[in-house]
Formats: structure tokens, C-alpha cells, sequence
């Protein structure tokens, strides 16, 4: 019998890591955890409760409220792969939305944040056969994962693909508002004090500029296949 791995997954926004990696997950029968996901509930959270918006950002009452946020991934036989869940409510399509996403790196620099829901991820993969995708995910969170992964695309394509995404989801944006966006979180995930985004040095730089779904799917589960026959 094959021995299970860690797969990392990490690079910049809307370079298709929760794609790609729910795919690798489903082929190999493996857990996948969208770590993006997690954060995301939490500034839901700090939304909902008036903590965070365009003209407040409190720190101080995230923190405070961090012991009685629960936050879970719940898998989903029907989609075959886990949905995120906030205090028992499946919030899976309300943290997608673009108000999230304006929020969502500043709730994420928070050190008190990153901490509880690493030990959380953590805790996710201590026996191996995970996929997850995130910032942090091969420098913090798995920094001994056999395989890590770096995506990365141009900021103009990543935008088109996000903005095609919302725009068939039927919210109502524009092409300049999402690269706005964009061109944001990469500089506050890049920029941030705490577990910025970079690359692991021994991290496999996976570019799919250029790449279809399809494409991309072949090549990362090739670098997966290898790795575990590498691993025995």
C-alpha cells in the first residue's frame, strides 16, 4: 500500500490553488482543506458583527471574539471534497463574495488569527493524506510537506479569471474593480508581518499563465504521482 503525503499548495490570489488542489484531493482519495476558506469565516464574522468594514477595522474586538468563533471544514460526500462552516452554518458561498475579499488579507495579517487557525490545520493533517492550499501552507503550516507547490499567474489573467467567476455567479462588478482588488491582496499578503506570502525554497514555481483546467490538472497531479512513488 501507497504511503499517503502532504501536498502544499500556495501562491497569490486567483491563480486557481482551490481548484487545482480539490481536484488533486478527489483523484487521490486524500482530505482537502482550503485554508483561504478559514480565513474568510472569521472576517465574515468580524463583518457580521460590525468589526470590520470599508471605514472601521477593529482589531482589538477580533481578538477578543477569536475563543468563541467556531470555524470547521465539513466534507461533503455529494461534491467530494469539505465546505466551511461558521458556528454550524455552512457559509461556503457568503465568504466568496468580493466584500470579503476586500476584507479578508487585513483580518489574516492579525498574529492572534493566524495562530489559532494554524494549530487548527495543523491538527487537520497530522496523518497525512491532505491537500491544502493557502499562503502559508508550505512554509508555516506544513513546512516538512513532501510535495509544495508555488502557483503563480500574470495579475491581469488572474483578475479575468476572477472577474468570469463572480461575473456567472451573478454579482454585480467590474473588471477594474476586481483587479483593484487583486493587485491589494498581493500586496498586503506579501507585505504582511506575520507568515507573508513567499515561496518555499524547496517548493516546485507552477505558472499556469497559459495553462486550461485541464492542463493544469495533468501537470500537478504528475508532480503528485512522482512524489508518492518517490516516498514508496
Amino acid at each position: 500500500m501507497r504511503k499517503k503525503i502532504t501536498i502544499a499548495i500556495d501562491g497569490h490570489s486567483s491563480t486557481g490553488k482551490s481548484t487545482v488542489a480539490k481536484q488533486i484531493a478527489k483523484e487521490l482519495g486524500y482530505i482537502y482543506v482550503d485554508s483561504g476558506a478559514m480565513y474568510r469565516a472569521v472576517t465574515l464574522y468580524a463583518m457580521r458583527n460590525l468589526f470590520v468594514s470599508k471605514s472601521n477595522f477593529n482589531k482589538e474586538a477580533i481578538i477578543r471574539h477569536l475563543p468563541f468563533i467556531k470555524v470547521e471544514i465539513k466534507f461533503n460526500k455529494e461534491l467530494g471534497y469539505g465546505e466551511v462552516y461558521l458556528d454550524d452554518e455552512n457559509v461556503e458561498k457568503e465568504i466568496r463574495y468580493l466584500e470579503v475579499s476586500q476584507q479578508v488579507s487585513k483580518v489574516a495579517a492579525i498574529p492572534e488569527v493566524r495562530k489559532v487557525l494554524v494549530e487548527i490545520q495543523q491538527e487537520m493533517g497530522k496523518n497525512k493524506g491532505v491537500v491544502m492550499d493557502g499562503r502559508d501552507i508550505g512554509t508555516v503550516v506544513f513546512p516538512d510537506a513532501d510535495l509544495k507547490i508555488f502557483m503563480t499567474a500574470s495579475t491581469e489573467r488572474r483578475a479575468k479569471r476572477r472577474y468570469k467567476e463572480l461575473k456567472e455567479r451573478g454579482d454585480e462588478i467590474t473588471y477594474e474593480e476586481v483587479l483593484k482588488n487583486v493587485k491589494e491582496r498581493d500586496y498586503l499578503d506579501s507585505t504582511r508581518e506575520v507568515s507573508p506570502l513567499i515561496q518555499a525554497e524547496d517548493a516546485v514555481e507552477f505558472d499556469n499563465s497559459l495553462l486550461d483546467l485541464d492542463e493544469q490538472f495533468e501537470k500537478v497531479l504528475k508532480l503528485a504521482k512522482d512524489k508518492i512513488e518517490a516516498v514508496g
